[in-house]
């Protein structure tokens, strides 16, 4: 336990490594303005089948910055697949079509990539009260009602814009590793699969609550106006290993490293580009990261095949660190889950 906790001392370094802006351009207020429910305030085409869309959302009062990759064949309806950022929420270029190989990996496949640009430091989730230090890092109001969004605004809002087919999946990576879970948890019916790369899924007081406060504070916000006190039964509630069996019996694809040095953490990495000071932040703030998510993962493996779940996969990597690289691998490992889950 004790080298579990001496983890979280490192996360704020660690930050680095999953953010290397992506600015979101604005324009005419188009689908819905006359509603005041969620609806689509801009939708510019960017880059190839990137379209960059501002979706307000009445539970948090202000436009949401979301990247949405196209289908090829828009000509009919096609299902939405969710990939949720880590910490930065996609500051600093550190989304999923920068950092990885999504636009092509994507470009034969009949699915929309719905990627939120925001919500840094918030873990995706509702937060009781706003937050002065999120505000101010973020540069919003600091209210931060991500499950709302993400079960109840936005799916219906990208289904009406884009007639999707309403068959949605949803996966994410380190802090929303973590969240992945939970909004599987609230909405069972929302998601048809979910996919979990390098999150700990373990929020009680201990070890998994010091993660998340940790994670939280390096934002400057106060993880106590996310669930409450410390003490407050909320944090055990949100924990996915003490709430497995409220896991839903969907496919689910949960992976992690140990943090051992691997295929991607080498001067020859193209992420690494040749730097001695990136590959040492890697080795030693990213390997420590990951050991702390394989110690999550494993709790919660444990748990789940206790509890008879054979929905889920678990791919426990004896090496690789907190990097972009094992995560690019990991979704390309779980799409089949993904697809078959969509109809696809």
């Amino acid at each position: 336990m004790r080298g579990i906790r001496t983890v979280g001392g490192l996360i704020a370094a660690a930050i680095l490594l999953a953010a290397p802006s992506t600015a979101v351009a604005a324009g005419p207020a188009a689908y819905g303005a006359e509603s005041d429910g969620p609806r689509v305030i801009s939708a510019v085409p960017g880059e190839g089948r990137l379209v960059d869309v501002v979706v307000y959302s009445p539970s948090m009062d202000r436009g949401i910055p979301v990247q949405v990759l196209r289908p090829a064949d828009t000509s009919t309806p096609a299902p939405t697949l969710y990939l949720l950022n880590g910490v930065d929420g996609g500051k600093n270029d550190a989304t999923w079509s920068v950092r990885t190989d999504v636009p092509e990996f994507f470009a034969d496949k009949h699915v929309n990539v719905v990627t939120p640009l925001d919500g840094a430091f918030s873990y995706y989730t509702d937060w009781l009260r706003p937050d002065p230090g999120l505000a101010r890092i973020n540069e919003n109001n600091g209210v931060n009602m991500w499950t709302t969004f993400l079960t109840a605004e936005l799916p219906h809002v990208i289904d009406e814009y884009f007639d999707t087919t309403g068959e949605n999946a949803l996966g994410g990576i380190s802090m929303a590793g973590t969240s992945v879970l939970n909004l599987a948890m609230a909405a069972p019916t929302v998601y048809n699969s979910v996919g979990s790369f390098s999150g700990c899924a373990m929020t009680s007081p201990g070890p998994g609550q010091d993660f998340v406060k940790v994670v939280v504070g390096i934002g400057g916000g106060n993880a106590e106006n996310m669930w409450g006190p410390y003490n407050d039964p909320a944090w055990v509630e949100h924990d996915p290993v003490v709430n497995a069996e409220k896991l839903p019996r969907i496919p689910m694809y949960i992976t992690t490293a140990t943090g051992i040095p691997g295929q991607y953490d080498t001067l020859a990495d193209p992420r690494i580009d040749n730097s001695v000071a990136a590959l040492a932040a890697t080795l030693a703030l990213g390997g420590g990261i990951e050991a702390a998510t394989h110690f999550c993962t494993t709790q919660l493996a444990d748990r789940t095949t206790a509890l008879g779940m054979d929905n889920i996969r678990y791919n426990i990597k004896p090496a690789g660190t907190h990097s972009w690289g094992y995560w690019q691998d990991d979704l390309h490992d779980s799409w089949p889950m993904f697809a078959a889950s969509l109809g696809l």
